[in-house]
């Protein structure tokens, strides 16, 4: 029996083959298939259907091993975010937001419409949405990555809806070992790996097994090691001229950093520093105003924005640190002719961190208006609070009063994610008769994650310790009211002032979180395959797959007893999740070469179909199906097309979530952050309805932070998403130019009735209701409702308000078009081999209607902040005997901030002026980097290189910006980076 899956490796190493390489090599450029082997049938990733040629109607894109050498890459994210097709989703850059994982975005379409195999097969998941962490495949193994576009459900089933992400694993025959190690051009952010891999060939060849480990580590690097993200910038009004050039932060403007009367001030519009209005000195409001209390205690003065502002920044992870360990075992058996045993075993230790500023808090407390901690104008502001309370509690000596502090003598806010996950499989393939193959397997993968959090603070606690009376016989000695809270240790907190507090105070509302978190998959899928009949016109025979296959997926969440109480500030509170569902499905595939060689080169048809049949009731049965054609004029040209229908059923996460919280980026129209444009007389009247007092409307204290707490949790009630994917090509490989190889493919992707959160998330909803629909009643704007602060009209617990309460439903839409090209190409240059590879995607649109219902208000997101217009990648290889020099060219076109289209005014597109902005349009970014690599001896070999060789620095984007000031996962934020590893093999 030939061994299908060691030809697979071999054949898909082959770039002339494939033409779709992502890196030509001069070894693998002149590669010829043997003849006696080139009739051999291989499976390529897109289609279960074996087949002599690799060439198939679905564009594909490989990334080779080389490139994991040539990169100095220990994790696989580090090639996998290089691609034009992928816009990277949670990284090793990912702090906030961020749970330790590294996710793939294909498409830019999500990290849950992207499905990742290993081995042609499903692999583990780390967390309720179900997707994959990239950390947890060994990259040193990889023998090559295809990546295909468009939806393939009806080949893979649920999830295939941007594309599949295919790791293919080696074999290793002797013993290999390889140790990497990274450092950064200012000598932080050291990254090292090991790792041993031992292969054998069993019984003659009959069988092979091979067996690995790995240890990895990373250290971490904070935002305040780097100038760009030391400081919290935000747009605002700045003195002209004050820009300072590294950080590109200028001096508030004196008559305020408000944007829209900038200009009309004599100010210029910049970024300013932008911190939190919860700093480590405490503040309380009075009235519609916010003081903050003087640094040694007892007096206080009104809060000014941003001059008393905490700068988050620098105590930000900008690198998380990592240590992980891989343990594994894959192999084959023949046992007997015709029958194959194939076994997969990992196991994954991996343990990443996240590291906050130190926890702000909110809280509304009664406040002793006597207490010692304050002065006479304290408590004459006290006494205010206390008049306009309720007669029941007006003159009782204490002021219902909203307080903020930030808990630096809490310690850092650290959150330990340790994940341990295992898979296990099991299968039979073989022969049922010359033409008929078999392929049957099972598996199973649990991943169990303990989350360890430092740093939090519990409310009750905290009110409690806020809540005081003076001591039996005492007029200065004080000791919390409530009598149960003394028994449990309760301790007077001062937090009207700088270090005030306590050690005995922090220590009791001080609290450590353990959550736990488990996910399991298991799989079975059986299919039949191989040859019908053949139409009698040169071409290959008709060809088929037909089988079934059923999924079970199953997760649960398990939060530490203060976090699923809500007594937690700090870390997001969020209640228990626990769900499961599973889905019996049957599919076929039909592979039709029509003719070959007649009065055109070649024809071809295929078709795929699959029925899927789910235990939730609001999805029930649906089917998804495929059809492409390929036509081949001469030999030189071939053309191809494709039309897929795929569907992403509802994760745990989006069906059984419980209440989470969530500080979601968002603009409160009632608030200064808006635009001028939109600030109507009818917008001041609904805020005026929705609860915001007129004193403070279009004002910051509406919205002191730029970003809104709110509550997230699942609906038993969501659908499937449907998308359709149109994907059309040509494949050029002249004859005249031996080793030339180029495609051009052009994709339109469509997803329908996409899960997200009701009205698209809190900013969408905002918008919506407050500058659309304008109705308390409606869905949308209910859940602001009773909401807000009624001092200050602030939305979110943090903020003295409530939080609004948002579930999972089927909102909207989202769309993307555009062209990939990709060209390689090799030739003999001197006494070596000069290989050149080209990979670039034009994107046309990519748009997102957040309410379907509202078409009007769809956002333009192509050549947006993080999303270029064009992305390419350029490598350019020489090689002479034992040696290789090469050079990559990473190319991110320019950009322009969301706001100049996306900003709308009831369903009219208003958009923003340029000239509000900081940061209106970014141009491109280009990132040089080296590596070369030596074989001293068939044993050992070296690679050294830097990658951003020009110490390209992050755009910094200001409020446009996802953390660190800028987008992390998408620019590179390490600057100039050098990487030196060995090989050793035995």
């Amino acid at each position: 029996m030939k061994n299908t899956r060691t030809s697979n490796l071999k054949y898909a190493a082959a770039p002339l083959a494939l033409g779709l390489a992502l890196i030509s090599t001069p070894s693998f450029a002149q590669d010829e298939a043997p003849a006696e082997e080139a009739a051999e049938a291989i499976v390529v990733t897109g289609s279960r259907i074996a087949r002599p040629d690799l060439t198939g109607t679905n564009p594909v894109a490989v990334v080779s091993a080389e490139e994991f050498k040539l990169s100095g890459a220990i994790n696989v994210e580090q090639v996998i975010n290089t691609l034009p097709q992928v816009l990277p989703g949670t990284t090793s850059f990912s702090n906030n937001p961020g749970n330790g994982a590294v996710t793939l975005n294909l498409r830019n379409l999500g990290s849950t419409r992207t499905l990742v195999l290993v081995n042609g097969r499903r692999w583990m998941f780390y967390d309720t949405n179900q997707i994959v962490d990239l950390n947890t495949i060994p990259q040193f193994l990889i023998s090559g990555v295809d990546v295909v576009t468009g939806g393939t459900s009806a080949v893979y089933g649920s999830d295939a809806v941007a594309g599949v992400a295919n790791f293919r694993l080696r074999d290793v025959q002797g013993i290999e070992a390889g140790t990497t190690y990274s450092l950064t051009d200012q000598g932080d952010g050291e990254r090292y790996s090991a790792n041993i891999a031992i292969g054998s060939s069993l019984d003659d060849g009959r069988g092979n097994v091979t067996m690995f480990a790995n240890y990895t580590r990373r250290k971490p690097i904070f935002q305040g090691a780097r100038a760009f993200s030391a400081t919290a910038a935000g747009d605002g009004c700045i003195v002209p001229g004050s820009t300072n050039p590294v950080t590109e932060i200028g001096t508030p403007y004196p008559s305020g950093i408000t944007v829209s009367t900038c200009g009309t001030r004599g100010g210029q519009v910049g970024f300013v520093p932008q911190g939190s209005a919860t700093g480590p000195i405490g503040t309380f409001g009075s009235g519609t105003s916010t003081y903050i209390f003087n640094p040694t205690g007892g007096g206080s003065r009104v809060f000014n924005d941003p001059g008393d502002l905490y700068n988050f920044a620098p105590a930000n992870y900008l690198q998380l640190p990592q240590e992980r360990y891989l343990l594994g075992a894959y192999g084959s058996y023949e046992v007997t002719d015709g029958l194959e045993f194939y076994s997969e075993l990992s196991f994954v230790n991996n343990r990443v961190a996240a590291e906050l500023a130190p926890t702000p808090t909110g809280v509304s407390a009664p406040l002793l208006i006597a207490s010692p901690y304050f002065d006479a104008g304290t408590r004459a502001l006290l006494t205010a609070n206390d008049a306009a309370e309720a007669v029941a509690t007006r003159g009782d000596g204490y002021a219902q009063t909203s307080v903020s502090y930030r808990f630096l003598s809490a310690g850092s806010r650290n959150s330990e994610q340790t994940r341990q996950a295992f898979r296990l499989l099991g299968g039979f393939r073989g022969d049922i008769t010359d033409n008929l193959k078999f392929d049957m397997f099972y598996s199973y993968a649990r991943t169990s994650n303990t989350q360890i959090q430092q740093g939090n603070v519990s409310s009750s606690r905290y009110v409690n310790a806020l809540t005081v009376e003076f001591a039996p016989g005492s007029t200065t000695e004080l000791r919390c009211r409530d009598a149960s809270a003394r028994a449990a240790g309760c301790v007077p907190i001062n937090v009207f002032g700088s270090g005030l507090a306590s050690a005995d105070a922090v220590k009791y509302v001080r609290v450590q979180s353990t959550n736990l978190e488990q996910s399991e998959l298991t799989n079975a899928v059986a299919s039949v395959s191989g040859s019908l009949f053949n139409l009698g016109m040169g071409a290959d025979d008709v060809a088929f797959a037909f089988g079934g296959e059923y999924r079970k997926m199953a997760s649960r969440y398990i939060p530490d007893e203060f976090l699923a109480s809500g007594d937690v500030l700090g870390f997001n509170a969020g209640k228990p999740t626990s769900g499961s569902y599973d889905v019996k499905e049957i599919f076929g595939e039909l592979n039709v070469p029509v003719l070959e060689d007649q009065f055109i080169h070649r024809l071809g048809l295929n078709a795929a179909a699959r029925y899927s049949d789910y235990s939730l009731s609001a999805v029930g049965g649906s089917w998804t199906y495929s059809g492409g054609i390929d036509i081949a004029p001469i030999e030189d040209v071939t053309f191809r097309a494709q039309y897929s229908r795929a569907v992403r059923a509802p994760n745990v996460q989006d069906l059984f979530a419980g209440n989470s919280t969530g500080f979601p980026a968002a603009t409160d129209p009632c608030s200064d952050r808006g635009t001028a444009a939109s600030r109507t007389d009818a917008l001041r009247a609904f805020c005026l309805a929705a609860g915001v007092p007129a004193a403070t409307v279009f004002t910051r204290a509406v919205q002191p932070n730029a970003q809104i707490q709110a509550d997230f949790g699942g609906s038993p009630t969501v659908e499937e998403e449907t998308s359709d994917t149109f994907t059309a090509g040509v494949v050029f490989r002249p004859s005249f130019v031996p080793r030339l190889n180029i495609t051009a493919d052009y994709f339109n992707i469509s997803v329908d009735n996409t899960i997200g959160v009701l009205a698209g998330g809190v900013s969408s909803a905002l918008s919506l209701c407050y500058n659309t629909i304008q109705d308390l009643s409606n869905p949308i704007c209910s859940v602001f409702v009773g909401m807000r602060n009624t001092a200050n009209g602030a939305l979110g617990q943090t903020s003295g308000g409530k939080n609004p309460q948002f579930r999972s439903a089927n909102v909207g839409n989202l769309s993307t078009s555009g062209i990939d090209v990709q060209v390689d190409y090799s030739l003999p240059v001197l006494n070596g081999t000069l290989g050149f590879f080209y990979l670039g995607t034009w994107l046309d649109t990519y748009r997102n209607t957040p309410i379907s219902s509202i078409p009007e208000r769809e956002n333009i997101n192509e050549g947006v902040h993080g999303q270029p217009e064009y992305r390419h990648n350029v490598r350019v290889t020489y090689s002479e005997g034992p040696a290789l020099f090469s050079v990559r060219w990473r190319y991110e076109g320019g950009t322009q901030d969301s706001r100049i289209q996306n900003v709308f005014n009831g369903t009219q597109r208003i958009g923003t002026d340029p000239a509000l902005l900081p940061k209106p349009y970014v141009g491109s970014t280009n990132y040089i980097d080296l590596s070369a690599g030596f074989e001293l001896n068939e044993n050992l070999s070296f690679n050294a290189g830097v990658n951003n060789l020009f110490n390209t620095q992050p755009r910094i984007l200001g409020s446009a910006a996802e953390q660190a000031n800028t987008l992390p996962s998408f620019y590179d934020v390490l600057g100039r980076d050098y990487f030196i590893s060995a090989r050793f093999k035995f």
